[in-house]
């Protein structure tokens, strides 16, 4: 184990590491009950592959031959190394002692196990390469070890919250005018498939090139023409290019209606830009037709058996900007009635919109209805002012966009908040690659309080696999998804991990790591006061250009009880310790501390003075007041 050397980590620790046992903290849970709202939950973000192997008997999904056959290849980033839900299972003791109330757990559907061009081939280890979506995955256990997962999971009193796709398939489908050599038809591009727009390729024959769109009758899929009716004038897919499914796959999909090009958009590749942002094929997935009655109506039906027969808490919805709104506002109300129905309380949808902008975003929330979408605009603003050394009035302007969302300030409170991810990579690798002259104490002091600030700032708190461990990636995607159990992987086990001297190579599940025990200490706090996971947020002090160097560094925030009172919350980002007089409420006279020093009296009516050690942080809580004027 590294040694924590520098005075930093002695105050960003204090009082964590001597919490709780963590055999306590795991019974934080209230296990006789799920009815809790969500910005009570603390999240634990997994790719399954990546977490623990329970069952080496499933490692190649049942499928023989070598890795191109069964994707099983634990020596590359790229294939499946084994993980899978009995591992889960058997680490829920690791995850509740980290205080986490919810599992997301990555897609464990039925995946196409290898694919991509001769010499480019990967895995579906991720799970969004689906051929099945009313399956679980071989590689993961079956139905039997998914129902056993959720119900060991409830019976902790911890949710279960499942990763979804509608807005693509794996590649199965081809276009014979990019993919068939011997096609003689019309003009065949010599590489790939490019986009072709719904202006140079409309769907009916009015007005479109030669060749194009044979849908008499078919009047398009704007909004007034989104109906049974109109689509079943919709006859041939071929309006742009020649879709048609190889020799042998005619029948990969389930359900069955998945394996019909007519329900799939077959335009090419987006461009990521314009409409082809809604229309065009990720790198060949087969993109769906998500206008077309059949398609929101078959998948309406995939998830509520998925809700029905496991007991599912919440979705995350993959890729939820790629799929026009008339299909969410319709998909999602549907999934909340069913939910309900099926007497599952507070049902928790959030969506994937990558984009760091709270203007980007909140639109989701309003005209495609979704509850909760992720909050990358907090991943952003975090990363600027710790990684990257941006005032701390950067933060003051990400939470006064929380108007923008639907239900405003109360639905920013319940939007998913993190530092990284499975896609852009982790906050260790920002942190590091920001700051390349910085020592690892005071990385590891920054990153730290990067997970602070997703706690104790409004938001439900996502913590992503392995950060717990100090793990530092090499960059975003695959770079970013090692294993937890020993890995073969040589690109990971070189990398340097944060406050231990363990590597990727060796079993990664220790309790005792700098970083579990002080996330599991924030996660404590976060679970005893009420005002830190739903109190209305005010922001009281915030710092714009730095005058000299120690200044610019210095955030706070007051979060209201219900009852009346606040807990005071104020961050140092700068790496000198800060003094200064914040404004709180009037009534709040005295103070006690939750986290490090506070003053035990204001100053005077409406101002206290904080005392913040570099890189940390403190919490404090004031005398009940009545919240009436």
């Amino acid at each position: 184990m590294k040694p924590f050397r520098s005075s930093i980590h002695a105050l960003l620790l204090g009082g964590l590491a001597s919490l709780l046992p963590l055999q306590t903290v795991c019974a934080v849970q209230d296990t006789a009950s799920l009815d809790r709202p969500v910005e009570d939950e603390v999240v634990y973000f997994m790719l399954p592959d990546r977490f623990a192997n329970g069952d080496p008997a499933n490692d190649t999904g049942g499928l023989t031959g070598g890795r191109l056959a069964t994707g099983f290849e634990p020596r590359m980033k790229g294939f499946y190394h084994g993980g899978d839900l009995a591992g889960v299972i058997q680490k829920l003791d690791y995850i509740q002692g980290l205080g986490a109330t919810a599992v997301w757990l990555g897609p464990i559907y039925k995946n196409k196990p290898v694919q991509g061009p001769p010499g480019e081939e990967s895995a579906g280890y991720h799970g969004y390469w689906i051929t099945d979506f009313t399956s679980v995955d071989p590689h993961f256990g079956d139905e039997e070890a998914m129902k056993a997962f959720v119900e060991a999971a409830h019976a902790r009193g911890m949710k279960v919250y499942l990763d979804i796709i509608t807005n693509h398939t794996a590649d199965v489908i081809l276009l014979r005018e990019c993919h068939d050599p011997d096609y003689k038809g019309r003009d065949r591009p010599e590489t790939g498939c490019p986009y072709r727009s719904l202006a140079d390729y409309p769907y009916t024959t009015k007005g479109a090139p030669s060749g194009a769109g044979m849908n008499r009758g078919f009047m398009g899929d704007a909004p007034g023409f989104q109906t049974t009716d109109n689509f079943a004038n919709l006859k041939r897919p071929d309006y742009a290019y020649t879709p048609y499914i190889p020799k042998g796959e005619e029948a990969a999909k389930a359900p069955a209606w998945l394996n019909d090009p007519i329900y799939y958009h077959n335009r090419g590749e987006t461009t990521w830009t314009g409409e082809s942002s809604k229309y065009g094929d990720f790198s060949g997935l087969d993109d769906l037709f998500t206008e077309h009655p059949r398609v929101v109506e078959g998948f309406i039906d995939i998830y509520k058996d998925w809700i029905t027969k496991y007991r599912i808490d919440g979705f995350r919805i993959d890729t939820a900007k790629h799929v026009n709104a008339a299909f969410w506002k319709e998909f999602i109300a549907a999934m909340l009635i069913h939910a309900e129905a099926e007497r599952i309380p507070d049902f928790y949808i959030f969506g994937e919109v990558y984009d760091p902008d709270p203007v980007g975003l909140a639109p989701y929330t309003r005209t495609d209805r979704y509850p909760a979408v992720l909050d990358f605009a907090f991943q952003s603003a975090v990363t600027d002012v710790i990684a990257h050394g941006a005032p701390t009035e950067r933060l003051n302007r990400l939470f006064f966009a929380d108007a923008l969302y639907e239900g405003g300030e109360d639905a920013a409170g319940r939007l998913p908040v993190f530092v990284g991810n499975h896609d852009m990579g982790r906050f260790s690798t920002f942190v590091r690659n920001a700051r390349p002259d910085a020592d690892e104490d005071e990385i590891a002091a920054r990153v730290l309080l990067g997970h602070a600030m997703a706690f104790f700032l409004r938001g439900v708190p996502v913590i992503y696999y392995g950060d717990e461990q100090g793990f530092v990636g090499d960059g975003g995607d695959q770079d970013a998804r090692e294993d937890m159990f020993p890995s073969r992987v040589a690109i990971y086990n070189d990398n340097d991990l944060l406050a231990t001297d363990a590597t990727t190579a060796e079993d990664n599940f220790d309790t005792d790591h700098p970083f579990y025990r002080a996330i599991s200490g924030m996660a404590e706090i976060y679970r005893e006061h009420a005002p830190l996971r739903r109190g209305r947020q005010i922001v009281r002090h915030y710092e714009t250009a730095p005058a000299t160097p120690e200044d610019g560094g210095l955030f706070a925030v007051s979060r209201l009880g219900a009852g009346g009172g606040e807990h005071l919350v104020a961050f140092n980002v700068a790496d000198q310790s800060r003094r200064a007089y914040v404004s709180v409420d009037a009534r709040s006279s005295t103070w006690t501390s939750v986290h490090g020093a506070c003053a035990s009296r204001s100053a005077a009516a409406g101002s206290v003075f904080v005392d913040v050690p570099a890189l940390g942080y403190v919490i404090c809580k004031s005398n009940p007041w009545s919240s009436e004027r």
